[in-house]
């Protein structure tokens, strides 16, 4: 998930809108004629109302991922959660109209619309859904590099079928392409073209039409097509990206193994200026607070449960690193049995631990047990949004076996993260790699619009029951 609003993304929510309001309206006024129609909006609030019932219709759209392509893996999973999500919206609204009448647009309306909304939706987005996926649609790319800049790049346009990229194939340098190197010559080995070195460079990109190229070549002396790459730039016949920036603006992470400082150092993060910072700490002290008055009832009956179920403290304390290598103890509810490290040695929390009350697990996935964290962010611990805080001893350990591991302490630690939307539950220095990425990618592109999508990612994830660590 891309998280700047793209041309694709805003077309498809702007067509849902017109979509689902259009839909409204024509059901009013087959219903009701058109005079009767024009007079309902006038005199009895029926904009309004529509406009109501489009905004729940479209966040329901949301939470079932329908703004997600990397989720839609084929045409009847698509017609399935719309259909899914329809049926949810119809059902929320009937409650709505029985608990609050005034907001009602009228039974027959509702049961019109429902008919034509579904219609138009699903059409609509089954055809955006095959013209994202149609080979000869989108925007053509060539690569300059080969090997694992061939296939980092390829796997990244494979995740992200929204996107509109279409690799055409790629070039290497001319010592690669003389020694028959990967076999015949015309490819990598999974299907991908070589063209031939990048002394052709101009030509093939007139010959193929190409609208991008990705730049992947690490021999810069020598081998790096400078003055051919200069032409075509300042002529604007095409756009010119490295391929770290290409595969982190296109998957939503960085790329550990590609990665330079001097492409951190340069970033286009902006400075974090003193007044930028007190707004988002009070943001986020302000959310923490908010949030433990609306989960207090749901607090006291966990505490009562895991009081009755198992014997030991209700809360569980324990050391986390913070920003800047600061050691504070995390709150949370306690979901493990007591003494469940006997020899005092950390182990890593797997997703099915044994060591896990029968209620523990419950309020892993529901990410109950992180509601005490509300007040690490009070007290200044921790943010709403930032890298999940860990132990020390796993700090240290994986400070040794990943490669910029120690920056995610540059930022404070979250009650929820970009990783922990993006990526699984992890138990391994692997899993910590992976989601260091993510980390990463959210340190250097931090912004308050980002600090929002996670929160309303984290919102769906806990409402669908699919919590992670």
């Amino acid at each position: 998930m891309n998280t700047r609003l793209g041309t694709r993304l805003v077309v498809l929510i702007l067509g849902d809108v017109l979509i689902v309001l259009g839909g409204f309206l024509l059901a009013m006024f087959i219903r009701l004629g058109v005079d009767g129609g024009i007079d309902q909006i006038l005199t009895n609030y029926g904009l309004p109302k529509i406009i109501f019932a489009t905004a729940i219709c479209l966040t329901t759209l949301y939470l079932y991922d329908l703004y997600v392509f990397t989720v839609i893996n084929s045409r009847k999973e698509l017609v399935l959660r719309i259909m899914q999500a329809l049926g949810i919206t119809w059902v929320l609204l009937a409650m709505l109209f029985y608990f609050f009448p005034a907001l009602l647009v009228g039974r027959g309306i509702a049961a019109y619309s429902v008919v034509i909304i579904l219609s138009f939706l699903l059409s609509f987005r089954i055809g955006i859904h095959y013209i994202l996926g149609h080979p000869d649609i989108g925007e053509k790319i060539l690569i300059v590099g080969d090997g694992s800049v061939v296939e980092d790049t390829t796997h990244a346009v494979s995740i992200r079928r929204d996107a509109g990229h279409r690799i055409v194939g790629f070039v290497a340098n001319a010592d690669l392409a003389t020694n028959g190197h990967n076999g015949n010559g015309n490819g990598n080995g999974d299907g991908i073209r070589r063209f031939g070195t990048v002394d052709e460079l101009e030509a093939i990109v007139d010959g193929e039409g190409i609208d991008r190229i990705v730049i992947g070549t690490r021999e810069r002396r020598g081998a790096f097509p400078a003055e051919a790459l200069l032409r075509l730039r300042l002529a604007g016949v095409v756009n010119i990206e490295e391929s770290t920036s290409f595969f982190e603006r296109v998957t939503g992470r960085v790329h550990l193994d590609n990665l330079l400082p001097s492409w951190l150092i340069f970033s286009i993060r902006p400075r974090d200026t003193r007044l930028r910072t007190v707004f988002r700490e009070a943001l986020h002290r302000g959310l923490a607070t908010l949030g433990l008055i609306i989960t207090f009832p749901f607090a006291l009956i966990t505490a009562l449960i895991i009081k009755l179920e198992s014997r030991g403290p209700v809360f569980y304390r324990q050391e986390r690193v913070g920003r800047n290598g600061k050691i504070f103890k995390v709150i949370k509810f306690r979901s493990m049995r007591v003494n469940s490290e006997p020899d005092g040695k950390p182990v890593w929390a797997a997703k099915d631990d044994d060591r896990v009350t029968l209620f523990g697990r419950f309020t892993r996935k529901t990410r109950i047990d992180e509601i005490p964290q509300f007040w690490n962010i009070i007290r200044g611990e921790m943010s709403f949004v930032g890298p999940r805080p860990e132990r020390p001893y796993f700090v240290e350990k994986l400070s040794e076996d990943i490669p910029y591991y120690q920056y995610r302490h540059l930022v404070a630690p979250g009650l929820t993260g970009w990783a922990q939307v993006k990526y699984p539950y992890g138990s391994s220095v692997e899993d910590a790699r992976q989601k260091l990425q993510y980390d990463l990618y959210y340190i250097k592109n931090q912004t308050l619009t980002l600090d929002l999508i996670i929160i309303f990612e984290t919102v769906k994830t806990v409402l669908f029951g699919r919590g992670g660590q």
